[in-house]
């Protein structure tokens, strides 16, 4: 044996019988049937939240009374239930809109800027319109989650939107 011979199996000792015990084709195997559980699985999880009743999108919720946010002004309120930070609202046009509190760039907290009917980030200089929560500039992907505001009397009340399903 040279010097390269003996020093390599020194530094790789490796047992060839010990390597001849998983072939390419058991290795496939597992691979597959690994594979196919992961989709089975993440199958079932579309399924359950397809078809779920969740109960609480029908709930409506009260936030406050009408008169304690001034025009221009806001109130954050998170749901019962969840933990999700939410904004409402009064705008100068005497209308309440509801939306996450979270920006959908990188989730830094939104706030509504009197005067601009705009909702604005200031972490990364994003603006959502106030009306509609689309993005109007900066780099949030998509527009603020909404919730239906009703009044009912000196009461105002929010829900989540019903989601068609297909």
């Amino acid at each position: 044996m040279s010097n390269d011979e003996k020093r390599w199996k020194q530094d790789f000792p490796v047992n060839r019988s010990q390597s001849d015990q998983v072939s390419r084709r058991d290795f496939a195997k597992l691979l597959a049937v690994v594979s196919g559980g992961m989709v089975a699985g993440n199958g079932l999880i579309a399924a359950k939240a397809y078809f779920a009743d969740d109960k609480t999108d029908d709930i409506k919720h009260s936030v406050c009374k009408i008169n304690d946010i001034p025009v221009g002004g806001t109130k954050s309120f998170v749901l019962e239930g969840e933990t999700i930070p939410y904004i409402l609202v009064h705008t100068e046009e005497g209308k309440f809109y509801a939306y996450e509190q979270k920006c959908t760039h990188l989730s830094c907290a939104v706030y509504y800027r009197p005067g601009t009917m705009k909702i604005e980030c200031p972490c990364h200089n994003g603006w959502f319109d106030v009306k509609t929560g689309e993005v109007l500039q900066g780099p949030p992907p998509r527009p603020l989650k909404k919730l239906n505001v009703t009044l009912e009397g000196d009461e105002i009340f929010v829900q989540h939107p019903q989601i068609e399903k297909i």
